[in-house]
């Protein structure tokens, strides 16, 4: 069987059968074109079907890969970590236009770390800080850093309450939290089905982490400091409603590409607590 004939018999989309052989052949987009007519080796032939049979049993295509892009770079992730989105680079452009200079960063629940080592690859004279619960999912989120040079001081906890100490004012403090609420269907579907379910869900209402959030930032921020949310396309309303309630100010929402709520954010000022 050729590459060019696995590829008309895949039952994949198009795309994403490719995405796999390339992984498995080892071979560039364009010399999958060109060599489409060669035999496949029996070898990549089964682990392509393997890899196949996955991807159409619902398994994520990044978890196959093991990789996905954020804002231009591979990320490794894996299950153990959600998988970055397009939307999340929204947040992190949010979070670039409010750093000053030498300014301090901290993300918390940061997953594979794509916020974090954004920032601080985008941004080198800023300080990073990254913090999850997860161990596994910080060990990815170090692995990250590592392997694209970034910059970033980790710590493992629930969200403030970290292993390391807060020393000094932080100018942004962001996070993409468990934001869907308990029982939503799209939990039990698409992509979802595979990631952790604790950094998708707060098996709430799908605000409390931002209660907590919007509630502790404030005694870590620093005077005129930001704290910046994604959330869900339908909460926008109410997550501005949690950062007013808090003491917030010029508290707004920023829309994703397709115009829908995604990133709420608020401005901490001292003087008026």
């Amino acid at each position: 069987m050729t590459f060019d004939e696995w590829l008309g018999l895949s039952k994949l989309p198009k795309n994403e059968a490719r995405m796999l052989l390339q992984y498995v052949s080892e071979y560039t987009r364009v010399q999958l074109l060109t060599r489409g007519g060669e035999e496949m080796p029996d070898e990549v032939r089964q682990r392509a079907d393997r890899l196949a049979q996955r991807r159409l049993n619902g398994e994520p295509v990044a978890y196959i890969l093991g990789v996905r892009e954020f804002y231009g770079r591979r990320f490794t992730v894996n299950p153990n970590v959600l998988i970055p989105r397009p939307e999340t680079e929204h947040l992190v452009e949010a979070v670039l236009a409010r750093l000053p200079e030498n300014g301090r960063v901290w993300d918390l629940g940061t997953g594979s770390g794509a916020v974090a080592v954004t920032v601080a690859l985008e941004r080198l004279d800023a300080f990073v800080r990254a913090s999850d619960i997860s161990t596994p999912a910080l060990e990815t989120a170090r692995k990250n850093a590592a392997d694209l040079g970034a910059r970033v001081e980790f710590a493992h906890g629930s969200w403030f309450d970290t292993d390391m100490p807060s020393e000094g004012k932080w100018d942004i403090i962001v996070s993409n939290p468990p934001y869907i609420e308990n029982g939503d269907k799209h939990l039990s579907q698409g992509d979802l089905r595979f990631e952790p379910q604790i950094a998708l869900t707060d098996f709430s209402d799908g605000l409390s982490c931002i209660r907590t959030l919007a509630q502790g930032a404030t005694k870590y921020l620093a005077d005129g400091g930001f704290l910046l949310l994604e959330h869900g396309f339908d909460q926008g309303a109410a997550v501005r409603g949690v950062l007013a309630e808090n003491g917030f100010s010029g508290v707004e929402t920023l829309p994703d590409l397709a115009g829908l709520d995604r990133v709420a954010l608020g401005k901490y000022m001292k003087h008026l607590k």
